[in-house]
C-alpha cells in the first residue's frame, strides 16, 4: 500500500506545496503564454505529473501509471461517452435539415432583436450548451444572430456572455460529472449546490444581453421579458439540479425560459423600426422566410423531447434501480492507495455505470431521433464516426487533463496543495470561484478545470473549517465565467462570425463583463459560508 504524504520534500508544506504545483503550472503556461494546444500541453502535463508523484512523492511508479489509466478510462467513459453521443444528436438534425427548421422556428417568435437575442443566444444556446458544449452553443447562436441581421461584432459578444449560466451542466452534465468523481463527493449533493449558485446568474444575464443589444432603451424596454426568462431559467435549473437530473438541467431551463419570455406579452409585439435600425445593422438572411411544415417542426424538436422522457424514465426508483444493475464495480488493478491518515481512498476501487450513464441514455435517444427524422440506420453509424473524429483533440485533450487530475489526486499532489492553499482561512470562500474561473479561462472548458482543481478544493475546504461540497461547486459555478474570456471560445466566435484575427478585440468586449459577474460570483459563495446565505445549501 502507498500512503500519501504531505510533506515529503524538504519536510515542508510550503515547498512540498510549490513542487506539487508543477504539472498546474505547466499546463496553465503552455496553454496561456506558449499558446500551445491544449491536447498537447494536457500530454505534456502528465508527463511533469507522473515524474513528480513518482520521484518527489514517492509513489511507486507502477502506481502512479495506473492511476493515470484511470483517468483515461474515467475520460472516455463515461465523460466523452457524453459529449460524443449528445453532438451525435446534434449533427443528426443538421445533417437532415431539420436544425435549419428549428432556427427558422426560433426567428420568428419575435421580430424585435433584442427578444432574439435571448431566445437565440440564451435559451436555444443554453439547449445547445446541454446537447453539444465545448464551443458549440457559441458558434451556432453567434450565426443565427448574423442571419437575423445582427452586426457580426455584436453576435458574437451576446453568444460569449449567454454562455454562462448553463455550463456547469453541459454537455449532459458533464462538468459536474467529472467534479464529483475526481472530488469523491456525491453526484447528487454536487449538483444541487451548483444548482443553487448558477440558476442566480441566470437571473442577471438576460438583463446583461438586452442592454448589450440596445443598451439603456433596451433594458427600459424589454426589462420585463427579460427578467421573466432569466426567473423562469434559473427555477427550472434548481428544480432539475435538485430534485430531478443533473443532465437534464439546461434542457429544461433553456424550454421553460424560452416558454416564459414569450408568455409576457410585450415579447410578442412587433418591435419599432427605430429599434430594428439601429440594433440590425447586417444582411438578414433569405431562408427564415421559408415556410416550413408543422410536422417537420415538430420533428425538430422532437430529439429534444425524447431526451427529457427518457432522462426523466431513467429517475423513477424502479427503472433507477434496474438501469444500476448493469453497473459494473472491481478493484482497479496495481493500485492501493492511502491517504495520509491511512485510509484507503474511493479510487482503488473502480465502477463503471454501463446504461445508467447519460451518455448511454443520450445514445438511446440518439437512435430514436435517427428513426423519427427519418435517417437511415446507416448514415446515423456515419454521423456518430464523424462526431468522433471532429472531437479528436477534445477527448485527447480531457483524458490527458483527467489522467494528469488522477495522478496528482492519487499521489497527494493535490491534497498537499489543499492544505497550503487552507491558510486562506475565511477568504478561500471568496477566492474559490477564481480559481474555478481561472482554469476556465485557460483551459476552456468547464470539466478540465474541474479535473484539475476540484479535488484541491475539497483538501483545503476540510482543512479550512469550510463546507467541501460549497467550495467544490464554487469551482464550477466560478468557471463558467471565464469560458467568454477563454481562447478557445475567443477564437471559435471570431471564425463563426468571420472576424477572424480579432479575438483581441471581443476581449476587451467582454472582459470587464466577465470580472463583474464573477464579482458576484465570489460574494455569493462567501454569503453562503456564513449565515447571510447559508440558508441556501441543501
Amino acid at each position: 500500500m502507498f500512503e500519501q504524504q504531505l510533506e515529503p520534500v524538504a519536510d515542508s508544506l510550503g515547498v512540498s506545496a510549490l513542487v506539487a504545483a508543477l504539472p498546474l503550472f505547466t499546463v496553465l503556461v503552455l496553454l496561456g503564454a506558449v499558446r500551445m494546444k491544449a491536447h498537447r500541453a494536457g500530454l505534456i502535463g502528465l508527463a511533469v505529473a507522473v515524474v513528480v508523484g513518482w520521484l518527489a512523492f514517492g509513489m511507486p511508479i507502477g502506481q502512479t501509471l495506473s492511476a493515470g489509466a484511470q483517468g483515461v478510462v474515467f475520460g472516455l467513459f463515461p465523460i466523452m461517452w457524453i459529449v460524443v453521443n449528445a453532438l451525435w444528436v446534434y449533427r443528426m438534425t443538421v445533417r437532415t435539415q431539420h436544425f435549419d427548421i428549428l432556427r427558422r422556428s426560433f426567428g420568428r417568435f419575435s421580430d424585435d432583436p433584442r427578444i432574439q437575442a435571448l431566445v437565440v443566444a440564451f435559451c436555444f444556446g443554453a439547449l445547445l450548451e446541454a446537447l453539444a458544449g465545448f464551443g458549440a452553443p457559441v458558434a451556432i447562436s453567434a450565426v443565427m444572430l448574423v442571419a437575423l441581421g445582427f452586426d457580426p461584432v455584436k453576435a458574437a459578444v451576446v453568444a460569449l456572455v449567454a454562455n454562462t449560466a448553463p455550463v456547469a451542466f453541459g454537455a449532459m452534465g458533464t462538468p459536474v460529472v467529472t467534479l464529483a468523481q475526481v472530488t469523491g463527493l456525491p453526484l447528487d449533493t454536487v449538483a444541487s449546490v451548483v444548482g443553487r449558485q448558477t440558476p442566480l446568474l441566470a437571473v442577471v444575464v438576460p438583463l446583461v444581453l438586452v442592454g448589450l443589444v440596445d443598451g439603456k432603451r433596451g433594458l427600459r424596454e424589454t426589462w420585463a421579458p427579460a427578467l421573466a426568462c432569466g426567473l423562469a431559467f434559473g427555477v427550472a435549473q434548481f428544480v432539475a439540479a435538485n430534485f430531478v437530473s443533473a443532465q437534464l438541467a439546461d434542457i429544461g431551463a433553456a424550454l421553460v425560459g424560452a416558454a416564459a419570455l414569450l408568455a409576457v406579452p410585450s415579447a410578442r409585439k412587433p418591435a419599432d423600426e427605430a429599434v430594428r435600425t439601429s440594433v440590425l445593422t447586417g444582411a438578414r438572411s433569405e431562408d427564415l422566410d421559408v415556410e416550413d411544415d408543422r410536422r417537420e417542426i415538430v420533428r425538430a424538436y422532437a430529439p429534444y423531447g425524447l431526451i427529457v422522457v427518457i432522462f426523466s424514465l431513467a429517475q423513477i426508483p424502479p427503472v433507477k434501480d434496474l438501469l444500476a444493475r448493469a453497473t459494473q464495480s472491481f478493484d482497479w488493478p496495481f493500485l492501493d492507495v492511502a491517504d495520509s491518515e491511512g485510509n484507503p481512498v474511493g479510487a482503488n476501487v473502480f465502477s463503471l455505470p454501463l446504461i445508467s450513464t447519460g451518455g448511454t441514455l443520450v445514445l438511446i435517444a440518439g437512435f430514436l431521433t435517427a428513426a423519427v427524422i427519418g435517417l437511415r440506420a446507416k448514415d446515423a453509424l456515419k454521423e456518430w464516426a464523424a462526431t468522433v473524429h471532429e472531437l479528436r483533440y477534445a477527448i485527447l485533450t480531457v483524458v490527458s487533463v483527467l489522467a494528469l487530475a488522477y495522478v496528482m489526486n492519487l499521489s497527494g499532489q493535490a491534497a498537499t496543495i489543499g492544505h497550503f492553499v487552507a491558510a486562506a482561512g475565511a477568504g478561500l470562500a471568496f477566492l474559490s470561484p477564481v480559481l474555478g474561473w481561472f482554469g476556465v479561462a485557460v483551459t476552456g472548458s468547464d470539466t478540465s478545470a474541474n479535473a484539475l482543481f476540484g479535488a484541491l478544493q475539497v483538501t483545503a475546504a476540510r482543512e479550512s473549517g469550510l463546507s467541501p461540497e460549497l467550495l467544490a461547486a464554487a469551482n464550477s459555478s466560478g468557471g463558467v465565467l471565464g469560458k467568454m474570456i477563454s481562447p478557445q471560445n475567443l477564437t471559435i466566435a471570431c471564425a463563426a462570425v468571420g472576424l477572424a484575427g480579432k479575438e483581441g478585440d471581443l476581449l476587451r468586449k467582454v472582459l470587464p463583463w466577465s470580472l463583474g459577474l464573477l464579482l458576484v460570483m465570489c460574494l455569493i459563495v462567501v454569503g453562503q459560508s456564513t449565515f447571510v446565505l447559508g440558508w441556501m445549501l441543501p
